[in-house]
């Protein structure tokens, strides 16, 4: 990122993540700011799901005399699930993508039927090696053979790009080490946070935080067989003033006098506004079990998923608001939450409890016996607009 030299009166930033490991994996704490005004808890919860993708973070620091606090939800985005899936609703021995590629040859999408189904058969052999030998590692030898052929180009691929290699956690993990750093060095940070926040046209003069961020994530696993991504629901809060962006399928509600208000619209690649953009800049949505970019990534915008960059964006969606009496709770989480929980079921079960600490551990108990087959990771913020007396923050 780009620092302008600016003489900016900075505290220190302080990482307010205090894990309690409750029982059954439960991941949990809260805190409450000096003034009384902001209480917060997290949850965390790896779920039914075999390993844990869900990375979050909380900031806090004091500039310039104004509060700020940072709040992040970041779910990592796997390819190889899809195979598993598809395995299990074929009922075939035959390879999940060759299954995804014969369906292409009556989409619509214009492709020569014979050198497609001809590259589905090669991508469908080197499958049967990694379901032989249960590692991407052999494949990873043949992929330069295979990307190399001169009549298959990047279209022609582009929806097989995954089984080169599988997502993870790297991603997640990397946003939350990387991305709010990266913000507040931004030299507009303070003065047009939704400026530093998202992509503009000089790019020569400042640097864009999030898809910059993006940028040196895949430079950064630019030597690994790894195509990890990420998506990023963040709130922050400078002052009075809130601003959400969104990339991904990750989620931001706030409530307002008892009714549910979304700040952020997941990133669907069924879409309308979404579908557009990808077709347009060359790409295909497809049905494999539910809308998928080139019949893969059930997301349109995300971070890092190197393969499918040219349509997969990290160009976030700002919303902001100024925060008044009216607003009383902000709930951050990961599709865990949201795929059996509406918005005003969440609202509606964290505004029951005076506790953020206790609110957001509710919501992950309640999306796991709603039947969540993901991690669930969730960030509640209640605001407190009564006067108060100072206290000494104290984590619980």
């Amino acid at each position: 990122m780009v620092d302008s030299g600016a003489t900016t009166n900075q505290g220190p930033v302080v990482d307010m993540i205090s894990e309690k490991d409750g029982d059954g994996g439960y991941v949990t704490g809260g805190w409450k700011s000096e003034d009384g005004k902001l209480s917060y808890g997290y949850s965390s919860f790896r779920g039914k799901r075999a390993t844990m993708e869900d990375f979050y973070d909380i900031k806090t620091s004091k500039i310039n005399g104004q509060m700020v606090c940072m709040f992040g939800i970041f779910d990592g985005t796997t390819s190889d699930v899809i195979g598993e899936d598809l395995s299990l609703k074929c009922g075939t021995g035959l390879s999940p993508y060759l299954v995804f590629n014969l369906s292409y040859l009556t989409s619509g999408w214009s492709l020569k039927s014979f050198r497609w189904l001809t590259y589905s058969i090669l991508v469908a052999v080197l499958w049967s090696f990694v379901m032989v030998f249960e590692s991407f590692a052999l494949v990873s030898v043949f992929s330069p053979f295979v990307l190399e052929f001169s009549w298959i180009d990047m279209e022609s691929y582009m929806p097989l790009v995954f089984v080169f290699g599988h997502g993870g956690s790297h991603a997640a993990e990397y946003l939350k080490q990387h991305l709010f750093e990266n913000l507040m060095k931004h030299p507009k940070f303070i003065t047009d946070t939704k400026l530093a926040i998202s992509a503009f046209k000089n790019s020569d003069i400042l640097c864009e935080t999030y898809p910059q961020t993006d940028v040196d994530f895949l430079d950064s696993e630019r030597n690994t067989y790894r195509d990890d991504g990420s998506t990023a629901s963040t709130a922050v809060l400078v002052g009075n003033h809130l601003y959400v962006a969104n990339v991904g399928d990750s989620r931001t509600i706030i409530s307002k006098a008892g009714e549910a208000i979304p700040l952020s619209e997941d990133h669907k690649p069924n879409r309308t506004d979404e579908r557009k953009r990808i077709e347009n800049a060359g790409g295909v949505v497809m049905w494999a079990g539910t809308w998928r970019v080139g019949g893969v990534l059930a997301m349109s915008r995300a971070f890092g998923d190197r393969m499918l960059k040219q349509f997969v964006v990290a160009e976030p969606e700002i919303q902001d608001k100024e925060i008044d009496e009216e607003f009383e709770l902000l709930v951050l989480a990961s599709d865990g939450l949201w795929d059996v929980v509406p918005n005003e079921d969440a609202v509606s079960l964290a505004g029951a409890e005076e506790e953020p600490e206790k609110a957001a551990r509710k919501l992950t108990e309640a999306a796991f016996t709603r039947g969540s087959a993901d991690n669930i990771t969730c960030i509640v913020v209640r605001f407190h607009h009564e006067k108060a007396a100072p206290v000494n923050p104290k984590h619980e």
